[in-house]
C-alpha cells in the first residue's frame, strides 16, 4: 500500500465513543474500547485516487487507537480493508473480482480462523446492500464518514451471522486532528470547467485560455467557472489554511491562474508541471500536445511572476522510438529548469493506449535503466545545488510532528520542501517543543537534495509572516484577489 503524509494526527483521531462500551468496564463480559482489537491484525489494499490514501490514514488512526496492529502480509491478517473508488466500471469490476478472491481465503483449511472483509469508501456508500448480500463476500461496510464507528462494527460482527454497515453521510464529522491544507485532486485538475448555476457567485469567465504554445487533441469547450476562479474562491475561506492543487496540466497555466499563486498567501508556492519528456518529438509521439520551447517559455513565464516558485516534474524515460539525442534532449531540459522534485520512471508499455496501438516498445531495458540512472543523478545534483543556496534564507514551516529519528521536529514550507527543524529552549518555545499544526518561522542551516534543515526563530502565523512580504497581498477572507477584482471592474 502506497502512502503519503497527510498532517493527520493519528494520536488524537480516536473511534467513536459508545456509552454502552466504557474503558472502565469489567472487559470479561464488555470489552473496553481501547482493547476491541485485542491485537489482531489488519491489512489494507487502497484503489483509486488521493483521498483514499488520505482516508487510509485515517482508517489506521482509528483502528491503532482500538487496540488493532496493521500487518503487511494479507495471510496473516484477521480483517482485511479494500479501500474503494468507483469512479469508473472497470475499477469496480476490479474489487469485485478482488471479493471473489479474498472469499476463497476463508474456505483455506489451513486458516485457524477466516478472516473478515471490510469494504470502505464510495463503493461502499453507494452499493451497501448489494455488497453485503451478494453471495456473502463482505462482513462489514463502512462509508467515508463513519470510519470512527469501525471497531463497534467489527465487534457487533463477530456476534451477528449477517454482515453489518454504516454509511451515514455526516453533517458534523470534520476530523479535526487534520490540519495542513486542502489539496484540490484530479486528473488534469487545473482543466476544471464548472457549467452549474449559483445564486451567491457570479461566473466571472476568465483563465479559460491555453498556456501559450499549447494545444489539446480534444475539442475545447467554452464558458464556465475556470480554476483560476475556484483556486481564488477556495483561498478566501481561510487565511491561515493551505491551499495546494495535484496533479494539472501544464496546457492549463493562463496567467490568471499564475496571478492567483502569486497573490494569495495561502496558495502554496509550488507547481508540479508534467513534462514527461525534455525532446519535442518524442512529445510529439506522446500526443502531449507542446514542444519543449513552449514548456520552457511556461516555465520562464511562472518564474517572472512567482520568482520564488518551486516547480516539480513527472519523467519517463526510453518511450517508444526514443533515440539518444532525444534522451540528451531530456537531460537537459532538468538542467535549465532546475527542479525541486520529481517523480522519475522507466518506459512500460500499457494495453489500450495510443502508443500501444502506434508504436513498438523497442528501448531495450538496460537501456531504459541506464537512461533513468542518469536522470535520477541528474535532479539530484541540481537540486542539492539549489538547497544549499538556500542556506541562511528564511522561510515559513507548517510542523507536522517529530522527525522519525524524533531528534527534531519535522515539517514542509510554502515550497512543499520536507525541513526538519531544531527548537531552541526559549522564552517563545518553551520547553523546546513545537504544537503539531502550528506555523513557525526558520532559519535554513543545511541541505541535501531533497531537504532541508532550519532553526526555529519564533512561533508565527501565515498573515503575520507574509505581512512582511511586499511582493505578496495578504487578504483577510472577504473577496478576490487584486487580478479578479482588476476582471470586475473593466
Amino acid at each position: 500500500m502506497n502512502t503519503i503524509d497527510t498532517g493527520v494526527r493519528k494520536d488524537i483521531i480516536k473511534p467513536e465513543v459508545v456509552p454502552y462500551f466504557s474503558s472502565e468496564q469489567d472487559t470479561t463480559t464488555s470489552p473496553a474500547i481501547q482493547d476491541w482489537g485485542q491485537g489482531r491484525r489488519y491489512f489494507v489494499e487502497v484503489y483509486g485516487c488521493q483521498m483514499n490514501v488520505n482516508d487510509t490514514e485515517i482508517l489506521m488512526s482509528v483502528l491503532d487507537n482500538s487496540g488493532y496492529q496493521r500487518c503487511t502480509n494479507i495471510e496473516s491478517a484477521d480483517v482485511i480493508f479494500l479501500m474503494t473508488c468507483a469512479i469508473r466500471d472497470k475499477a469496480e469490476q476490479k474489487i469485485w473480482d478482488r471479493l471473489v478472491y479474498l472469499r476463497s481465503l476463508k474456505t483455506k483449511k489451513q486458516l485457524k480462523r477466516a478472516p473478515m472483509v471490510g469494504v470502505l469508501g464510495c463503493m461502499a456508500e453507494r452499493l451497501k446492500s448489494k455488497l453485503l448480500e451478494t453471495d456473502k463476500l463482505v462482513d462489514v461496510v463502512c462509508g467515508p464518514d463513519a470510519y470512527r464507528s469501525l471497531p463497534r462494527l467489527l465487534s457487533l460482527r463477530e456476534t451477528s451471522v449477517q454482515g453489518v454497515a454504516n454509511v451515514m453521510l455526516s453533517a458534523d464529522e470534520t476530523l479535526q486532528g487534520i490540519k495542513e491544507v486542502v489539496t484540490l485532486l484530479g486528473q488534469n485538475v487545473n482543466s476544471y470547467r464548472d457549467i452549474s448555476q449559483s445564486d451567491q457567485f457570479e461566473t466571472l469567465g476568465i483563465g479559460s485560455e491555453l498556456s501559450e504554445g499549447f494545444k489539446t487533441i480534444y475539442k475545447r469547450k467554452e464558458g464556465g467557472r475556470r480554476f483560476a476562479e475556484l483556486l481564488d474562491r477556495v483561498a478566501d475561506i481561510d487565511p491561515e489554511m493551505r491551499i495546494r492543487f495535484t496533479s494539472p496540466h501544464p496546457k492549463d497555466f493562463p496567467d490568471e491562474l499564475i496571478h492567483i499563486i502569486r497573490d494569495r498567501h495561502n496558495v502554496c508556492r509550488s507547481i508540479h508541471m508534467p513534462a514527461q519528456s525534455g525532446s519535442s518529438t518524442t512529445l510529439q509521439r506522446m500526443r502531449r500536445g507542446y514542444t519543449r520551447e513552449a514548456y520552457l517559455a511556461l516555465v520562464d513565464r511562472i518564474r517572472d511572476l512567482v520568482p520564488d516558485i518551486s516547480i516539480s516534474s513527472d519523467f519517463i524515460t526510453g518511450f517508444c522510438g526514443e533515440t539518444d539525442a532525444e534522451h540528451r534532449d531530456t537531460v537537459t531540459l532538468m538542467e535549465k529548469v532546475g527542479y525541486d522534485m520529481a517523480f522519475m520512471f522507466a518506459y512500460s508499455m500499457r494495453e489500450k493506449t495510443h502508443a500501444h496501438r502506434k508504436y513498438k516498445d523497442d528501448v531495450p531495458n538496460e537501456v531504459k535503466i541506464a537512461r533513468l540512472q542518469e536522470i535520477i543523478d541528474t535532479f539530484h545534483r541540481i537540486a542539492k545545488e539549489k538547497n544549499q543556496m538556500l542556506v541562511g534564507t528564511r522561510g515559513l514551516v507548517l510542523i507536522e510532528g517529530l522527525s522519525r529519528k524524533g531528534d527534531c521536529h519535522s515539517g514542509r514550507d510554502d515550497q512543499n520542501r520536507k525541513v526538519f527543524v531544531d527548537v531552541v529552549n526559549n522564552n517563545d518555545f518553551g520547553s523546546g517543543n513545537v504544537e503539531k499544526g502550528k506555523y513557525v518561522e526558520v532559519v535554513y542551516t543545511s541541505a541535501t537534495s531533497s531537504s532541508l534543515r532550519g532553526t526555529a526563530i519564533k512561533s508565527t502565523t501565515m498573515v503575520e509572516y507574509y505581512s512582511k512580504s511586499p511582493q505578496i497581498n495578504v487578504l483577510q477572507p472577504s473577496g478576490l484577489s487584486n487580478n479578479l477584482n482588476e476582471q470586475l471592474t473593466r
